[in-house]
């Protein structure tokens, strides 16, 4: 069996159903849980070489299929990858089709190990800020969630958690629900390492927060 098939196979109907509804998707769902996706990636992984991994990881993206899509993004979650220049590509060319925030975490966080490997990708992650693909937008800050979960910061790395901290100050106008969770999000995160910043940034910006953003964000504050 090809990994579709494979991962078809293993599916569940009724539990297809109820991820159906949960996720509001009208794409195909195959009825598996993250646990048996990891298990199938993890023995692709130790099969495959990394181009092997590539085409897969591209495959199974194309099929459209929900666990596929997620599979693909989790094939390509490595700290250490080189040269990594093939893996960014691919996984920058999904955000523009992102459209489910269960996909688009797994493809942020693929993404996520790429930058940290190469922060000079943060100049191609600007330009999704600037996109009238909200899923795109999004995932510039769910893909730098590492920067908000840093300690005894570099100069550079301050200038880039300052960087990522100016396009969450102008998404607090984005009224939409997945944008306002994104900004809380990263602000929950820094407020464990840097609770000051955050607290200067909700001072700022805060007013124009939803009520459950703001209140997500400084859930860690005292």
């Amino acid at each position: 069996m090809n990994a579709l098939d494979t991962l078809r196979a293993a599916g569940n109907a009724e539990k297809a159903a109820e991820m159906v509804a949960y996720h509001k998707q009208t794409r195909e769902i195959i009825g598996l849980a993250n646990p048996q996706i990891d298990t199938f990636v993890k023995g692709w992984r130790a099969e495959l070489s990394l181009d092997d991994r590539l085409a897969l990881a591209a495959e199974l993206w194309q099929s459209d299929v929900f666990e596929a899509r997620i599979a693909a993004a989790k094939l390509l979650v490595q700290a250490r990858i080189s040269p990594d220049d093939g893996v960014w590509t691919l996984i920058s060319s999904w955000v523009p089709e992102l459209d489910s925030w269960a996909i688009a975490d797994h493809v942020s966080t693929a993404a996520a190990k790429r930058i940290v490997a190469l922060p000079a990708r943060l100049d191609e992650v600007e330009a999704w800020t600037h996109s009238k693909h909200m899923w795109s937008r999004r995932a510039a800050l769910v893909a730098t969630l590492p920067w908000a979960k840093l300690n005894h910061l570099t100069p550079a790395q301050n200038k880039s958690r300052e960087r990522i901290l100016g396009w969450a100050a102008r998404y607090v106008d984005d009224q939409d629900w997945f944008m306002q969770k994104a900004v809380s999000w990263w602000l929950r995160d820094l407020s464990k390492h840097d609770p000051a910043r955050t607290t200067a940034f909700l001072t700022k910006h805060g007013e124009r927060m939803k009520p459950f953003a703001r209140k997500n964000a400084a859930k860690y504050l005292s």
